[in-house]
């Protein structure tokens, strides 16, 4: 008897989950996408003071910030490619509830070992929901039309999570303690995972073939042997510490490829990138994060340390920013139908090349409406191409491999970043050092350590004081400026070969006759039916 009544109500469930309107889905889904964008950018306004509770040293404290998307980006296509095989929507609900425990952990963290173990959890929570959400994204909406309006959502609200984190981590360590920016993740994983239960429905791909475990780790370990490398070199960390990772991780991932290719049921059918549109998507997707988010870092390193302004106010500089991203997320369906992928895609390269190149004006002095109406070419221009980019590849894969090619975009998207961060950073630091070789009057090596960055420079400066140090001042600045010019150009000439790259994609929005979604009859209907048969 009990075992019928628990069968009826796992068949409710499972009703009520694929009965359930999209449009409410897409919601549950967007707000698990809006807990992992904020706390991916959340704890940033909280180091000062994690590092004054804690203590950590200075490895430690790299290890605190890096440990989360180190551990998202590396095991992405693991759970990804696992979901495809045993459910979306279990593996995401999984997810919630590890993102809820390891919040608690983090938030009651009493040293850094136990924090950093607390943010590779929540990394490791982050990767199960992220695929999961574009994966079901993809089952729920097999209209093409449809499914590109719901990534237009799905992207705004991306971009709203990064922009939110900054800001609602500085209100809370206004109020609260700094633990306070993990817990406000746990009322949302308890209403999250009854509500995502109840409302998801589940869905997987054809499952022939058993699950290659091996492929699985050597991906994630070869991921995250490569993004570990990247970060370091971004940072300027030389020597064995960078060079062996990055070897070990491609050769992994060599190996991984080869492996997929020899298999009768691969991990990831690698036969998608055979596809002009898909392996065009990807690539689009690497050099737009390749060229943007490495300049990010530098802008607000100029907002605060050229123009003065504080962290609170740095983060409401770059809203414009955001809420032209989420404009075009909104408009991004629309577009994508009246002009098609490639010239959407190629539009958003060359208006965020043209923003790029505007920000050159940009010098010692605010210029606040420059800025801001750079900024909303820039949030517009970018978000249009990444949209059309994920669109095209996303529609390109077949349903069986939805969560696995939700996996290659999203770590398409980390690698781009990681990427952009040492590659504008190493660019930045080679047009800043050179001017600071030669201040008249400031020993060789203070204008060493001057050269370092421009917060060094402003703590040797301050050390020097008199005219001695408000010459090093200003000449970093001056410095400073210059390798900012240098570094906006280098990325516009990126955001172009973009756009070069785009013209592989389609021409036209290809809708064709959607298939009918696969859904578990409402509950009323199902008792109707029995009582007919």
């Amino acid at each position: 008897m009990s075992g019928t009544t628990t069968a009826a109500a796992a068949l409710r469930r499972r009703a009520a989950g694929a009965g359930a309107n999209r449009w409410v889905v897409l919601f549950v889904l967007c707000t698990s996408l809006l807990l992992v964008a904020v706390d991916a950018t959340v704890l940033h306004v909280a180091v000062p003071a994690v590092t004054e509770d804690l203590k950590p040293g200075a490895i430690e404290l790299l290890w605190i910030v890096d440990v989360y998307p180190l551990v998202c980006a590396s095991m992405l296509i693991l759970f990804g490619t696992l979901g495809d095989r045993v459910g979306r929507r279990r593996i995401l609900l999984l997810g919630y509830g590890l993102f809820g425990v390891a919040s608690g952990l983090a938030a009651l963290a009493h040293d850094p070992q136990v924090l950093i173990l607390a943010r590779a959890l929540l990394g490791v929570g982050g990767a199960m929901i992220m695929p999961a959400t574009l994966s079901i994204l993809r089952q729920v909406f097999p209209d093409r039309r449809e499914r590109a309006l719901a990534i237009g959502v799905w992207s705004a609200v991306a971009a709203v999570g990064a922009a939110v984190g900054p800001l609602l981590g500085g209100f809370l360590l206004e109020h609260f303690w700094w633990g306070s920016v993990f817990l406000v993740n746990i009322p949302l994983m308890l209403v999250s995972l009854p509500v995502g239960r109840l409302l998801l429905p589940e869905s997987r791909g054809a499952g022939d073939g058993p699950w290659d475990v091996v492929g699985a780790l050597m991906a994630a370990a070869g991921l995250f042997g490569v993004v570990l490398g990247v970060k370091r070199l971004g940072g300027g960390e030389p020597g064995g510490f960078t060079v062996v990772p990055l070897i070990v991780g491609a050769l992994l991932l060599v190996l991984f490829v080869r492996r997929q290719r020899r298999r009768a049921h691969p991990l990831v059918d690698l036969g998608m990138f055979a596809r002009p549109a898909f392996s065009t998507a990807v690539g689009c997707i690497v050099l737009a994060m390749l060229a943007l988010v490495g300049l990010e870092l530098i802008a607000a390193q100029y907002l605060q340390l050229v123009l003065g302004l504080s962290p609170l106010e740095t983060g409401l500089r770059l809203l414009p920013l955001t809420f032209a991203a989420m404009a075009a997320g909104l408009a991004g369906a629309r577009m994508l139908r009246r002009f098609g992928p490639r010239r959407m895609v190629c539009f958003g390269f060359c208006l965020t090349a043209g923003a790029v190149v505007l920000l050159t004006a940009m010098g010692g002095t605010d210029n606040a409406g420059l800025m801001v109406s750079v900024f909303l070419l820039l949030g517009f221009g970018l978000e249009t191409t990444l949209f059309g980019a994920y669109e095209s590849m996303l529609s390109e894969a077949p349903p069986a491999q939805a969560g696995g090619a939700a996996a290659i975009g999203e770590t398409s998207y980390q690698l781009g970043a990681g990427i952009g961060i040492a590659l504008l950073g190493s660019v930045m630091n080679a047009a800043y050092a050179p001017g600071l070789a030669s201040v008249p009057g400031v020993p060789s090596a203070a204008s060493a350590s001057a050269a370092q960055s421009l917060g060094e420079a402003y703590q040797v400066a301050a050390q020097l004081g008199g005219g001695l140090g408000a010459a090093l001042r200003r000449a970093a600045q001056d410095s400073f400026v210059h390798g900012l010019h240098v570094t906006l150009l280098v990325s516009a000439v990126l955001l172009l070969l973009g756009a070069v790259m785009a013209l592989r994609l389609p021409r036209v929005m290809q809708c064709g006759s959607p298939a009918a979604p696969v859904e578990v009859p409402a509950p009323r209907e199902v008792a109707d039916s029995r009582v007919s048969a």
